[in-house]
């Protein structure tokens, strides 16, 4: 279907394409096109790849359990007893 296309059709195509984007951005949808090929070409031949480091400084290693509950601890306000009443706001004024 699209084999049998010959110099008269590709002409017309590419004057059709020139009066679309013009003569400037020609190169640079040639360009784009060509790094859009590539990459896919590179992304089909190479096998996936996990990236296992560290993504920088801001990264921490992770702490033990031992660590998180601990700090979870000395977080959170002490739990009050049964019975016992909360303790109340009283305004100066």
């Amino acid at each position: 279907m699209f084999g049998s296309f010959g110099w008269m059709e590709l002409l017309l195509i590419l004057i059709i394409v020139l009066i679309i984007f013009g003569a400037g951005k020609i190169p640079q949808l040639g360009e784009g096109l060509g790094k859009a090929i590539k990459g896919f070409k590179k992304s089909v031949n190479e096998p996936d790849a996990i990236d296992v480091t560290a993504a920088g400084p801001e990264a921490q290693p992770p702490q033990p359990a031992a660590q998180i509950q601990q700090s979870a601890q000395t977080a959170a306000p002490p739990p009050q007893q049964a019975g016992a009443a909360p303790p109340s706001r009283t305004s100066q004024g």
